[in-house]
């Protein structure tokens, strides 16, 4: 049976190289086309300088941020406040990562990248329902990404976004997430306790409890507006220290309509703070290349994720054997003859393979490009090891 082409991006190893790089995905046979799912588009990388657009959105037209958005509660109370802003929040499940999120839009939620590193697509769970979101948009520098989930539910609560602009601390702010991963819907209460910068990100200081699994989800005020995405917690001899990203940062990359600029993830700039020295030209340069190197592999490990779903939709029809020393099994095409084909008359077994090696040879390139440049800023070996097994893309060729 004949297979029909479609197209999908293949990230090159710079951050501008990335915006512009396309690639056709790997070919499938023509039953895939019965899918309930909307075809595959690749998610937009926000990389320093790069102009945001919405071409990856299926909408017609940007709406509004908040489309149903919770009302503030005049009456002040503060547990009406929370039963109304708790149905917007969700429990994030990428892999073995979870975290949390929350809607924006029906269709929408807003996390953190650290949440769905290296995923194309997530579960999103709420009680007992379940769907399926992919990865549309990211900001690695603010450590904030955008989902859009599939068949959504017109009637799904949503948040409002305020600003963090005019917080003053001592003020009153509610964080709400899946602490540890597993607790929904776990309520904490606390102050702002300072507003700092981390680099060019603008971070809310916080003792409202931020627990692992807490990453995504929304600090809001008194009036259940969302002014923060949480993101971490520092717990060096410290208790009682969490950090949200300003949710003032997400309104750009909700209606794609800015240039954002180069930062570091927030992170990185806080641990720069707290040594308290200044880093050498040295390290600022190594910082910037994890940091560029990072990102790169993010990207790959995206496109990555559609080349094990051909492996696993038709592999099992069109391998007979193969041995593979990589973290994916489809990796096994680096080596020669590695993969045996079988006799399949349903499908062109041999085009299969051709069209894999493809898109494996480019994300090879893609690789061996960015740790070039991963050297050449003087990012350790062992550091680049370590990145590549994070994202399922360690295989012994690029280990030289």
């Amino acid at each position: 049976m004949a297979m029909l082409p479609r197209s999908t991006a293949i990230p090159a190893a710079t951050p501008r190289a990335a915006e512009t790089a396309k690639a056709d995905v790997p070919a499938e046979p023509a039953e895939s086309a019965t899918s309930d799912k909307p075809a595959f588009v690749p998610p937009v990388v926000v990389a320093p300088g790069a102009r945001v657009t919405t071409h990856a959105e299926p909408q017609a037209a940007v709406v509004p941020v908040a489309a149903a958005p919770v009302p503030a509660t005049s009456s002040g109370g503060l547990e009406d406040m929370v039963s109304s802003v708790v149905p917007a929040v969700v429990s994030i499940h990428a892999g073995s990562s979870r975290g949390t999120g929350f809607y924006v839009r029906p269709d929408t939620i807003l996390t953190n990248v650290h949440v769905i590193q290296g995923h194309s697509s997530v579960d999103i769970v709420a009680g007992d329902s379940k769907r399926t979101a992919r990865v549309v948009r990211t900001s690695p520098g603010h450590d904030l990404a955008v989902l859009q989930v599939y068949n959504a539910d017109p009637r799904q609560a949503t948040l409002a976004l305020g600003s963090a602009g005019a917080l003053r601390v001592g003020q009153e702010v509610i964080a709400v997430g899946s602490a540890l991963g597993v607790l929904q819907n776990t309520v904490t209460r606390g102050i702002v306790s300072a507003m700092r910068r981390a680099g060019a990100v603008t971070l809310i200081q916080t003792d409202a409890a931020i627990n692992p699994g807490n990453s995504g989800g929304p600090l809001v005020d008194r009036t259940g507006q969302v002014i923060g995405v949480n993101t971490m917690k520092i717990a060096r001899e410290a208790e009682s220290i969490g950090f949200a990203v300003a949710i003032d940062h997400a309104h750009a990359l909700l209606n794609g309509e800015t240039t954002v600029a180069s930062a570091p993830p927030p992170g990185q700039g806080l641990d720069t703070m707290m040594r308290g020295n200044a880093p050498s030209a040295g390290e600022q340069q190594r910082d910037a290349g994890v940091q560029q190197y990072e990102a790169m592999l993010q990207s790959i490990a995206q496109a990555a994720a559609q080349v094990d779903d051909y492996w696993t939709r038709y592999g099992s029809s069109c391998v007979a054997s193969s041995r593979s020393n990589g973290a994916r099994p489809w990796f096994a095409v680096y080596d020669r003859n590695a993969i045996t084909l079988s006799r399949n008359s349903q499908y062109n077994c041999s085009q299969f393979l051709e069209e894999l090696s493809t898109h494996a040879q480019r994300i090879n390139a893609a690789m061996t490009q960015g740790a070039d440049v991963a050297r050449r800023a003087g990012v350790y070996p062992g550091v680049q090891r370590d990145m590549r097994r994070k994202y399922r893309l360690d295989w012994s060729g690029w280990e030289r």
